[in-house]
């Protein structure tokens, strides 16, 4: 019985240590958003005297409201939007097809085509290159540069061709046996049973749709219309920069003080984040519980 009291007393010891360790470890995870957080809602005057620590420092919104009150924000939250909810979707079901075809060895070229798939993994023809290809399809300036260059990745292809091949043949089969074909089967057995990895590939692509901006910098300059909201920021972010240099080679000690008060570099970077961040937090949540299913895919073998 001591023995026994020993161990459960050691045992709850350990255990306690273990959730003393894990929420340590949380709570290291999660104060860098909860500080960017409170400063972007703290007064930027008092930021520059002191930096907030657990709560802010003096509530305002005037970072928000300086963002949203650029000129051109909601036209390019729209074509950000926009972006992400089309470029999303169509390269979720281009790449859940072809990841179903490459499973049937009655594909032509199935094998060659697939390695060469693999091979664009590796090998890229450069940014120059790339450019050449687009204007050579006139997809400059064109809303569909967003969407058609990263519409198939190998990457997402190869993760859904594991995870379809995972699932009973026999419930194919008896689809084919009732007359169904290759395209009934993909959308009512397959697609359904294929959430885990679709809710991944979704997280994955609407994410790099959402956080875009380089290709609207090289692609599509000097067309206002199909500006994103991650370049708009970005180009706001410089100019914060640029405002906060001439703060500090100004001798105007009130014009300091306001300029201060309405505008800070590093507040602006904080809500920025912030702005960039919400869209993502807010659908994580839904995808959380097939995301960990989808990750998982190969790790465990038959």
């Amino acid at each position: 019985m001591n023995g026994i009291r020993k161990a459960s007393a050691s045992r709850r010891a350990f255990q306690l240590f273990n959730y003393c360790l894990l929420v340590g470890f949380t709570l290291i995870c999660i104060y860098p958003f909860w500080y960017i957080l409170i400063y972007t809602v703290s007064d930027p005057a008092a930021v520059e005297m002191s930096s907030p620590v657990l709560f802010p420092r003096g509530f305002s919104l005037a970072n928000y409201k300086n963002i949203f009150t650029l000129s051109g924000f909601f036209p390019a939250l729209s074509m950000s939007v926009l972006r992400t909810v089309v470029g999303t979707t169509l390269s979720v079901l281009s790449c859940s097809f072809l990841g179903y075809l490459f499973t049937k060895e009655e594909m032509p070229g199935r094998k060659f085509i697939y390695r060469l798939l693999i091979f664009t993994m590796y090998i890229s023809g450069g940014m120059i290159a790339n450019y050449i290809v687009i204007k050579s399809y006139g997809l400059l300036n064109s809303f569909w540069v967003y969407i058609l260059p990263g519409m198939i990745s190998a990457y997402n292809i190869v993760l859904i061709k594991t995870y379809i091949e995972q699932l009973p043949a026999s419930l194919e089969e008896s689809a084919q046996l009732d007359g169904a074909g290759y395209l009934t089967v993909f959308t009512r057995i397959v697609m359904p049973l294929s959430k885990p990895i679709i809710a991944t590939i979704v997280v994955f692509v609407a994410v790099g749709h959402w956080n875009s901006w380089f290709d609207n910098h090289i692609y599509t300059r000097g067309n206002e219309s199909l500006m994103t909201l991650q370049y708009l920021l970005y180009n706001y972010l410089n100019e914060a920069q640029r405002v906060a240099e001439q703060i500090k080679n100004t001798s105007n000690i009130g014009g300091i003080e306001q300029m201060i008060s309405s505008i800070s570099p590093k507040g602006v970077r904080m809500t920025i984040t912030v702005l960039a961040s919400l869209p993502i937090f807010a659908v994580y949540p839904f995808m959380q519980q097939y995301f960990v299913k989808g990750i998982m895919v190969g790790a465990v073998k038959g």
